[in-house]
């Protein structure tokens, strides 16, 4: 038996027994005539001593040799600590150690193994076996169980199946970049690593398990960022003879169930805005409603005067920041460099102090009298004491712009509370998006979503005006879900493949499989997959969710502790029948 009791277990009660302990040194205080060692594993610390006094003598000098994570095991009795530690669990006691054993040395680690660390995140990644020494790490791991426990009751409980579906799958156009295996018992053939199970769970449905889960892997070859990983994890779900509002109420109760649960947060109204709303109001479809700050477009009451720049927007917009009016000249300054970032792309930013005695000042007041500025106020529910920020151009890009910078100004202003949490469902997406370079339309969110009902004949007409039966769940201004009512007949579906730009030979070749099935009575489905890094990152009070994955990948899509993607040998590639062709 290598312990009789955990690290952080020990307290006043066990004063006089007799235990065995064993973990890592986390540090040592050997002052000679007594050395104290504290002792850590997954469950805390508890201080060791060793003394001239009562210490045999070998044994003292054996613990003098210990050093920073090394692994040992030690018997011992409970004492009374003289000099107790409040902010240690075990602070009351320490162990009088009467036998140690060495169980494994160890090199000085590459950086401290403390909450507080001096490594870098690049070093930490090489050596993540040790970060996860760490409590910061330890704890994001053990809080993601946590939290994946309680889906997995919670849809268990409501009637759910988990069913797993393949890895191994076929390219299907889906949006993102396909991560691809070569086969070497088909030769010149290749599987795919699934973007998400969503073909396969609309199969699910056909096959009539009518409430399906699945806590799943999903690969996506794209651009990475502090938020995203090449592999991560959903929450598949699907079900089968509902409609809209079946999906939101049965993911608002699990939503709500985690919160109260995991955070202790009774949320009782999930507000609902429609996604052109979101980007009327806020210049993204995941607002952020913590706060206020909504936009005020400026249009009717700042383009009837000279200011050009002004009038040769598409969209004029501002926004009022709370308290902004005490920012000085350089801080506002510092704001306007911040906008003409190459990240944000801003030209410039116009601005308007609202006094407190009910004037104003502006960076345009060349341009603008008092009463302009009092309907620019006005519009953007400016009060004295605020300052007015604006920007203007191409629509889409200056709403882009704008929503940065309500962001950016809510960090500076504390207004984004990790403790408190706001809900919303973002409804009513483009069911299609027109894309300049192919010049014809793609799916916003993938081919099987289903248009609004009574929209389908505008798709011949204008199918950039048809709305998607989606939605996205936003937390905290960050999508944690989305879905749709699936299409589940097959001449709708075809209907779409064709708008998408699929000839039949294309579709059926893509998606035969699945055409086929609809032929044999699909059932009308739909679903929403959580992204589970994000959702526990969120509940845990973090924006990236690096910390809450155990072997993460850097933004460059590697793995520097395996040196992984890695080349392979000549052999491999001849039995797979392939052969390099790279760039110089």
């Amino acid at each position: 038996m290598y312990r009789s009791h955990n690290c952080g277990e020990l307290r006043a009660s066990h004063i006089n027994t007799e235990v065995t302990l064993s973990g890592w040194v986390q540090r040592v205080k050997d002052l000679g005539a007594i050395n104290w060692v504290v002792v850590r594993d997954r469950y805390g610390l508890t201080q060791l001593v060793f003394d001239e006094e009562r210490t045999a003598k070998a044994l003292l000098e054996q613990s003098q040799k210990l050093g920073r994570e090394f692994v040992i095991q030690v018997k011992g009795k409970v004492i009374e600590r003289e000099s107790k530690n409040p902010n240690m669990p075990t602070g009351d006691i320490e162990i009088l150690v009467d036998h140690l054993l060495i169980l494994n040395e160890s090199q000085l680690p590459p950086f401290t193994i403390e909450d507080n660390t001096d490594g870098g995140e690049e070093l930490r990644m090489k050596y993540r076996y040790l970060d996860i020494r760490r409590n910061p790490v330890k704890n994001s791991l053990i809080f993601r169980h946590k939290v994946t426990q309680e889906v997995r009751n919670y849809l268990s409980n409501e009637g759910f199946i988990e069913v797993e579906t393949p890895y191994l799958i076929k390219s299907t156009p889906e949006g993102a970049r396909d991560f691809v295996v070569p086969s070497r018992m088909n030769e010149g053939q290749f599987y795919a690593l699934p973007q998400s199970p969503q073909t396969f769970k609309q199969l699910l449905m056909v096959g009539g398990m009518d409430k399906y889960f699945q806590i799943v892997k999903c690969f996506r070859d794209e651009d990475l960022r502090a938020d995203r990983q090449p592999e991560f994890t959903q929450i598949d779900c699907e079900m089968a003879f509902i409609e809209q509002e079946d999906i939101l109420n049965a993911f608002e109760g699990l939503t709500r169930h985690l919160l109260k649960e995991i955070n202790g947060v009774e949320i009782e109204k999930f507000p609902r805005m429609l996604y052109d709303d979101a980007m009327r109001l806020y210049g993204n479809d995941k607002p952020d409603i913590r706060f206020g700050m909504e936009f005020g477009e400026l249009n009717k009451v700042a383009q009837h005067k000279d200011f050009n720049v002004f009038n040769s927007a598409e969209l004029v917009v501002g926004i009022a920041v709370p308290g902004g009016n005490s920012h000085t000249r350089k801080e506002i300054d510092k704001l306007i460099d911040w906008v003409k970032r190459p990240q944000v792309g801003a030209l410039g930013m116009v601005y308007c102090r609202c006094n407190e005695d009910g004037t104003y000042k502006s960076s345009v007041d060349k341009f603008y009298d008092q009463d302009d500025l009092a309907k620019w106020a006005e519009a953007t529910g400016a009060k004295p004491g605020d300052l007015i920020c604006i920007l203007s151009g191409h629509t889409n890009k200056v709403r882009a712009q704008l929503s940065a910078l309500r962001m950016e100004l809510a960090e500076r202003l504390g207004l984004r509370n990790p403790d408190e949490f706001a809900p919303l469902w973002v409804m009513d997406f483009p069911l299609l998006e027109w894309d300049e370079d192919t010049e014809r339309y793609h799916a916003m969110h993938h081919p099987f979503t289903s248009p609004k009902p009574g929209q389908l004949e505008l798709l011949k007409t204008n199918p950039g005006d048809v709305k998607a039966n989606a939605y996205d769940l936003v937390l905290n201004g960050n999508e944690i879900g989305g879905g749709s009512i699936r299409i589940h007949d097959k001449e709708t579906q075809a209907l779409m493949f064709d708008y998408l730009g699929f000839t039949p030979e294309e579709a059926k070749a893509q998606f035969g499989f699945l055409m086929d099935a609809f032929q044999y009575g699909a059932p009308p489905h739909g679903g929403l997959a959580f992204g589970l890094d994000r959702l526990v990152a969120i509940l845990g009070g973090q924006e990236t969710i690096r910390d809450f994955i155990a072997f993460p990948k850097n933004n460059n899509g590697r793995d520097v502790m395996i040196d992984a993607p890695a080349p392979i040998d000549d052999e491999q590639l001849t039995e797979l029948s392939l052969k390099l062709n790279l760039k110089s």
